[in-house]
């Protein structure tokens, strides 16, 4: 066992993740790439394999040598070997909340592209979960074997001239652009024929790898992508380390069904080791569970991970999303593994010249989640009728900062800050348009189901109204009596002060109330003042 473990410890695990529209080959590509294959790797799935489209993370890996760069990088660490696991993530629209769902645990991203059809419309949705979850990417020009030999280079050119202009305005602005054929003759095709370019696409990726940020301490979360028995053994649930670390004998808890299990063993792509931290792809054993109760979902330490029933987040609405964004609406939610409908309320801060100055304003956060987020119950929020941008002000500027409460249909089981994405999932799949509608972070949960009585008060969101009512007389130059504004049995000490135009134009405040049926004085304005 010592030996496993330490040749654990000296193989650096980087994830990719491989994203791209349907058909653009992103399984024939990570076949192509992978020498070691998991049990969740291409397309496990009876349906995927009978459609030929992924229709669930699958996992492969192959090992290559340590690149120089990694060696000389100073780590506390010493690897020996460099391990490629690729996340194929699926293409089909319908699916994107799976692609999401995957994006969340990769170090980097590749983009398959089909090099016939270029950019198409779950290809850009793809890009932009990437530009939400991930540090850098590669594009991979796929199915060059389908262009003209005459034709192929100036093609290639082509396509990669036109995706450069695409990327120009995201983060990835001159990310590297290779072109292959993973599956040449397509996938009903003999294996006889070698792949094109992929000894070029390792070396490629071998120098886009950096020492990702992986840290044992805290509290584990590992995201398991498939469950299954094996006879005499136990459950295996295998997955990707988000945070933390586990080892054998640890106690370990699934919060989707409050269950407690120990870890009997631990395996890293068919290897078994004594433990694995953050950053690896492991498979777990436990013994006593059925793995029908869990194909998908999250692991943890006991205890740390909370079910919610609502939630306040920061929001920003995702530029590429044509709808308006409207308080009342439902959304779908992917908050850590889970997607789940919500009612969606958004508040921002008072206008300037109400209870907030203007330079309590600040513009949003870079990136979506932060622990120096400015949210707290402490402080008075304006209720809008929908998400504002920063066009709708009349500026160019970004858009003002703002938060959502979201009101889930059901509970979700996650962690705290972590990534949150709204979309419009039942969109047509054949629109040409983006359903990823705002990202956030997620703040503040409601762990009580009664969150409406006991957690919901704490939140300090009002509105302004607007009423109007008639002048009844005027007693003097300064006094105005009113009615129709306020019922007989309303207090009207919570209205002193507030302001009131007459049709005239002139401006006054209320001074207090009229006799018992709910008339009231107005003060106006001096005149003289008025004129001048």
């Amino acid at each position: 066992m010592s030996e496993s473990a330490d040749s654990r410890t000296q193989t650096l695990n980087f994830n990719i993740g491989v994203l791209g529209h349907v058909d653009s080959g992103k399984t024939s590509l990570a076949r192509a790439l992978s020498s070691t294959a998991s049990t969740a790797a291409f397309d496990k799935n009876p349906q995927s394999r009978e459609r030929g489209i992924t229709l669930d993370l699958g996992f492969s890996s192959f090992t290559v040598d340590l690149p120089d760069h990694l060696r000389d990088s100073g780590g506390q660490k010493q690897y020996d070997s460099l391990q490629f696991t690729l996340v194929d993530c699926p293409g089909h629209a319908s699916l994107i909340r799976t692609i999401i769902g995957g994006a969340q645990i990769i170090d980097l991203m590749m983009l398959v592209v089909d090099v016939v059809k270029g950019v198409q419309t779950q290809t850009a949705e793809c890009l932009l979960i990437g530009e939400l979850t991930c540090p850098c990417m590669v594009v991979v020009l796929n199915k060059i074997d389908l262009l003209p030999p005459n034709k192929r280079q100036s093609a290639i050119e082509k396509m990669t001239k036109r995706l450069h202009k695409t990327l120009e305005s995201t983060r990835f602005k001159e990310c590297p652009v290779i072109a292959v054929a993973a599956k040449p003759g397509g996938p009903e095709a003999p294996d006889t024929e070698e792949p094109h370019g992929v000894p070029e696409l390792i070396e490629l990726l071998k120098k886009q790898t950096y020492l990702p940020q992986r840290d044992p301490g805290g509290d584990l979360l590992m995201a398991v992508d498939h469950c299954f028995s094996i006879r005499g053994q136990g459950t295996v649930m295998t997955g990707t380390i988000l945070q933390g670390s586990l080892a054998i004998n640890d106690t370990v808890e699934i919060p989707a069904l409050k269950v407690t299990k120990k870890i009997k063993s631990v395996q890293m792509f068919r290897k078994p080791v004594s433990g694995a931290m953050q950053g690896d792809r492991v498979g777990v054993c436990v013994t006593q569970f059925d793995p029908k109760l869990l194909e998908r979902g999250v692991v943890c330490t006991p205890g740390s991970l909370h079910t919610l029933y609502a939630a306040v987040i920061s929001v920003r609405k995702i530029g590429y999303f044509k709808g308006s964004l409207a308080t009342r609406a439902k959304f779908h939610i992917t908050v850590g593994h889970e997607t789940v409908m919500a009612r969606v309320t958004f508040f921002g801060l008072p206008p300037v010249g109400a209870s907030e100055s203007p330079s309590d304003t600040k513009p949003p956060p870079s990136q979506p989640c932060s622990l120096e987020s400015p949210f707290t119950f402490d402080r008075e929020y304006f209720y809008q009728d929908e998400y504002v941008t920063g066009q709708e002000e009349g500026s160019s500027g970004p858009d003002p900062e703002q938060w959502a409460l979201l009101e889930f249909e059901r509970p979700v089981t996650c962690p705290s800050l972590c990534l949150v994405i709204g979309s419009k999932l039942d969109t047509d799949i054949h629109a040409n348009a983006c359903r990823l509608a705002f990202q956030g972070c997620l703040l503040q949960g409601f762990e009580d189901k009664g969150y409406a009585e006991t957690g919901l008060p704490r939140l300090r969101i009002y509105k302004t109204k607007h009423k109007e009512g008639q002048v009844e007389r005027v007693t003097d130059d300064y006094t105005v009596i009113g009615r129709n504004l306020f019922k007989k049995e309303t207090n009207l000490q919570l209205f002193l002060g507030l302001k009131v135009t007459l049709s005239t134009g002139e401006t006054g405040v209320i001074e207090g109330g009229f006799g018992q049926s709910g008339k009231f004085k107005i003060r106006v304005q001096d005149r003289r003042e008025t004129e001048l």
